[in-house]
């Protein structure tokens, strides 16, 4: 995952510090990896990928079957492990180049991200979108204060998809990935852009603020290594009405205690007394 300005990993998640001097904000992925239960995905993609790796090396597994079975079990557990962490490292690999390439600065020698930069060119270039005169912001952190919560947008970018061709902010949020189509996204998807829209404060570079800018359209532009789409997401407030749900859980479990005392049994003196 990348690293915004003011974002900082704790034992709870990230959070972001406030440069005003305020009380630290929960970050919108935090709310959501707390919030929302992802196991109906994941432990069975978790058993996919273990098993694709185990019958593609069979032949050099059967001996440490026999003679090496705790080392493999452990082994084999963490597959699964070390296929989500690669994934989420070529997803900040390709946001870094996405952000490089808006700003005009060197791109990143990284032969795995180019094709997926290409494809954001090729993206830019079939929306016509001028890197001077239609982007807003990239990377950008915004703020609530009030509700108490962080994130950064990845693009705010002026694209024509009003009525005749009306120019429309929209905030785009960048998925890649190997192996899912370009097509596909996820629910929580618009919980994360509905809380990103719907922000009351801009963070410029310099720390100074503006207020969020309205934005009328969201979606997720995915990026693959041969294809992309941009997918509309309706973060609108009903979306909004459902992060907000699952950051007051979040606060909840951040602050609740983690052990409890354990209620002692009366001594025998004592309950004859009562009694």
């Amino acid at each position: 995952m990348t690293q915004p300005k003011h974002a900082r990993e704790t034992e709870r998640g990230r959070y972001y510090s406030d440069p005003a001097g305020g009380p630290d904000l929960v970050s919108v992925t935090n709310v959501i990896d707390t919030a929302v239960n992802k196991t109906m995905a994941l432990v069975p993609w978790g058993v996919k990928v273990t098993l694709e790796h185990t019958l593609d090396h069979w032949p050099l597994l059967t001996d440490r079957v026999r003679d090496d079975r705790p080392a493999l079990t452990r082994e084999l557990k963490a597959i699964h492990k070390g296929i989500r962490e690669q994934a989420a490292d070529l997803g900040d690999r390709v946001h870094l180049g996405a952000e490089a390439y808006v700003l005009g600065a060197p791109l990143p020698d990284d032969p795995e991200v180019e094709p997926y930069l290409d494809q954001f060119e090729l993206w830019l270039q079939s929306w016509g979108v001028s890197l001077t005169e239609h982007v807003e912001a990239t990377e950008i952190t915004v703020l609530h204060r009030r509700l108490g919560y962080a994130g950064t947008a990845d693009l705010m970018v002026w694209l024509p998809t009003g009525p005749a061709g009306r120019m429309e902010l929209w905030l785009i949020d960048y998925k890649s990935s190997a192996t899912r189509r370009a097509s596909s996204v996820y629910p929580e998807n618009t919980l994360q852009l509905a809380a990103l829209r719907h922000a009351e404060t801009v963070l410029l570079p310099d720390d100074t603020e503006q207020p969020m800018p309205r934005i009328e359209r969201t979606g997720v532009l995915n990026l693959r290594a041969k294809s992309h789409a941009l997918v509309p997401m309706p973060a609108d407030r009903t979306a909004f009405r459902a992060f907000r749900g699952a950051l007051e859980t979040t606060k909840w479990l951040h602050a609740a205690a983690s052990s409890y005392p354990a209620l002692a049994a009366p001594t025998a003196a004592a309950s004859r007394k009562a009694a």
